[in-house]
C-alpha cells in the first residue's frame, strides 16, 4: 500500500541534552509508632520484627491526612531546595498505590495546590518501584522536550491498607511522602533505566480483595475483618526473588550507566526490609565505605515513598554527598522494577 502524502511535516520537539535531579524532599508524619504498639495483635515481639525486618518503627499520618496532604509537603521541600517555583512545573507524576480514588488521581490534585497551572498530571501505579519509574519518565520528558521540569512524588498512605493482625505484614508498612524535581542539565544526570515486570507472580504481593468485593460500609480501622481489602505479601518467595533477581538488575543498572560498583558515593535500594538490603550489598559485591541507605530502621516499608525518602535522610545527614554517584532501585507488587545510576541534586 503507498504511503499516502501529506502537505505538511510533523514538528518535532526538541528538549535539554540532558536531565538531572535538582531537589530532593520528604515528609514523615508526627505519629512515631514503635513496634510495641503492633506486637500484640499479632503475638509478636520487638526482637522478633527488629530480626526478621529491621524495623524499630514507622510513622502513621493522622486520620485525616491524606495522600495528597504529604506529597503537597514533600513536594514544596523539593522545589524549593530545587530553585523551582511552581508555575514552572511542566509535569506532575505522582506515585502511589494508596490514593483511595480510583478517580480524580492524586497528581492533578496536588498541581492545583502547588498552582502549576496548566500542567500534565497523572498518577503513576507501579507500588515499590513507581518512584523509580516517574524518575525515569520525567528523564525522558525533559530531554523529549514535552516539560522543561518536572516533578515526581512518591507517597503511600500504607497504613489505610495494612491489617493489623497478619502476622506477615503488619509490622512491615509506614506513611510519608518523598519528592524530586527533574529538570535540564548540560551533562548525563540520569542513567538509562533497567525496568521491567513478572506479571506470572501477581499474587506474591497483592490486596487480599478487590473494591468490588467489598460489602457495605469499611470498618473501623483495628477491627478483625478478613474481607478488609488489605495488602498482603508472601515473605519467603518476595525475598527470594528481591535478593536474586534484583541485584542482577541493580548490576545491570550499573553497566548501562558506565559505572562500576566502586564508582557509587551511594547505594539507595529500596527499603522493603535490612536483611534483603544486605543480601544484595553481598550479591553486589559493594566495596566497604560506601553509603548504604537503611532508612527502614525508623521510616518502615514506605512502598513508593521509600527511595525519596532514604535519599533526602542521606543527604541532610551528610551521609551522601551532593552531586554524588548513586544506583537506587525499587521493586515490589506487580511484580514490578526499576533502577538508575543518578547525579544526587
Amino acid at each position: 500500500m503507498p504511503i499516502p502524502s501529506h502537505r505538511g511535516t510533523l514538528a518535532t520537539p526538541s528538549g535539554a541534552p540532558h536531565a538531572r535531579l535538582w531537589g530532593v524532599g520528604g515528609y514523615r508524619p508526627s505519629r512515631v509508632v514503635p513496634n510495641s504498639e503492633i506486637v500484640d495483635a499479632i503475638n509478636s515481639s520487638d526482637e522478633w520484627i527488629q530480626q526478621r525486618s529491621g524495623i524499630v518503627s514507622r510513622r502513621f499520618a493522622a486520620p485525616d491526612e491524606s495522600v495528597v496532604d504529604m506529597a503537597e509537603h514533600s513536594a514544596r521541600q523539593a522545589c524549593e531546595r530545587a530553585g523551582i517555583d511552581h508555575s514552572r512545573l511542566g509535569a506532575v507524576l505522582v506515585a502511589t498505590v494508596t490514593h483511595p480514588y480510583q478517580t480524580p488521581a492524586a497528581a492533578p490534585l496536588l498541581a492545583e495546590r502547588l498552582g502549576a497551572k496548566g500542567a500534565a498530571a497523572f498518577d503513576i501505579s507501579a507500588a515499590c518501584a513507581g518512584y523509580c519509574y516517574g524518575i525515569s519518565l520525567a528523564n525522558d520528558m525533559v530531554r523529549g522536550g514535552s516539560a522543561e521540569h518536572v516533578l515526581v512524588v512518591g507517597v503511600e498512605k500504607l497504613s489505610d491498607f495494612t491489617d493489623p493482625y497478619d502476622r506477615g505484614t503488619a509490622f512491615i508498612f509506614g506513611d510519608g511522602a518523598g519528592a524530586a524535581v527533574v529538570g535540564p542539565s548540560d551533562s548525563p544526570g540520569i542513567g538509562p533505566t533497567v525496568w521491567g515486570s513478572e506479571g506470572d507472580k501477581w499474587d506474591k504481593i497483592a490486596q487480599r480483595t478487590s473494591w468490588i468485593d467489598i460489602k457495605g460500609a469499611m470498618h473501623e480501622r483495628g477491627e478483625e475483618d478478613p474481607e478488609f481489602p488489605a495488602i498482603l505479601m508472601e515473605g519467603q518467595p518476595v525475598f527470594r526473588w528481591a535478593v536474586w533477581s534484583m541485584a542482577k538488575v541493580a548490576q545491570e543498572a550499573l553497566d548501562k550507566a558506565g559505572i562500576a560498583a566502586e564508582d557509587l558515593d551511594a547505594f539507595i535500594p529500596h527499603q522493603a526490609n535490612m536483611r534483603i538490603i544486605d543480601a544484595m550489598i553481598k550479591q553486589l559485591g559493594l566495596p566497604d565505605g560506601i553509603p548504604v541507605a537503611r532508612d527502614i530502621a525508623e521510616t518502615a516499608n514506605t512502598s513508593a515513598a521509600s527511595i525519596p525518602l532514604a535519599t533526602q535522610r542521606m543527604l541532610d545527614e551528610g551521609e551522601a554527598p551532593h552531586g554524588g554517584l548513586a544506583l537506587q532501585i525499587g521493586f515490589g507488587a506487580g511484580l514490578v522494577y526499576a533502577a538508575q545510576v543518578v547525579v544526587l541534586p
